[in-house]
């Protein structure tokens, strides 16, 4: 039984890893795409305003706040527990 198991976990870790390249291109292109979202929603925001887009430290805290929540959603996408 236990010849069985250590057969298993040399399969496992000789498995190549090549979806974890595939995941960081997608993650790096969905993140880009937010990111120019989210400074044209910035932009619109002003546009009636004649200067230049400001955000404040309150606004700034909460968006991070809520960007570090999501990341934190995001690490607990598929736990079963």
């Amino acid at each position: 039984m236990s010849k069985r198991m250590e057969v298993e976990d040399y399969v496992q870790d000789a498995e190549p890893r090549s979806w974890v390249p595939k995941v960081l291109v997608l993650g790096a292109v969905i993140g880009a795409a937010t990111g120019v979202l989210g400074a044209y929603l910035l932009i619109q925001r002003s546009k009636n305003d004649p200067s230049a887009p400001k955000l404040s430290t309150g606004e700034g805290m909460r968006l991070g706040v809520l960007l570090f929540g999501l990341l934190r959603q995001i690490q607990l996408l598929g736990d079963d527990e």
